[in-house]
């Protein structure tokens, strides 16, 4: 066998055996639920949508946002304006908006153009961020889970085109 022949068959075998063990999609059986654009001066900033789960887990009150970015933005940049947001919806715990600043600063990366990130609800629990494949991190507190969602969700959102195209196809 060649040499190039070799290293393309254990390239393939990589390649499939890596994709075999894949974690599957967090919101893999779940549903969109609402979608909207979000713009600012014009300018397309990202798509999001509302996710729901399967009717049969859908008494455990998840749900999930997947934000999917039209622009190229640094991680810290978003934990700014997250928390700016949050404070906006009242959110004004000195020392937990630190905590809960500093546990974004290490989950949430830099994304470019063509990104998603998901952040899932489990009210009461914690809040989990992942890509399409992989978790990045947790936010165990229940008051989080309510801040950070509410920035898009809360009828005090700064962006409410936005929350009534995410809930407009709500049952």
């Amino acid at each position: 066998m060649r040499p190039a022949m070799i290293v393309l068959f254990l390239a393939v075998a990589w390649y499939a055996t890596a994709a075999a063990h894949a974690a599957p999609s967090p919101l893999q059986g779940w549903r969109v639920a609402g979608e909207a654009e979000m713009r600012f001066l014009g300018f397309k900033v990202y798509q999001i949508r509302l996710w729901r789960p399967t009717a049969e887990d859908a008494e455990t009150g998840r749900f999930a946002l997947e934000l999917e970015y039209a622009r190229s933005f640094r991680g810290a940049d978003i934990v700014k304006r997250t928390l700016a947001e949050m404070r906006g919806q009242g959110f004004d715990d000195k020392a937990r908006l630190a905590r809960c600043g500093a546990a974004l600063s290490r989950i949430l990366p830099d994304v470019k153009p063509g990104d998603r990130l998901i952040g899932i609800a489990v009210p009461g629990v914690e809040a989990r961020f992942h890509t399409p494949d992989r978790l990045l991190g947790r936010v165990a507190d229940p008051a989080f889970v309510d801040a950070f969602f509410a920035i898009w969700l809360s009828e005090r959102t700064s962006a409410p085109h936005v929350r009534r195209q995410l809930l407009a196809a709500r049952p």
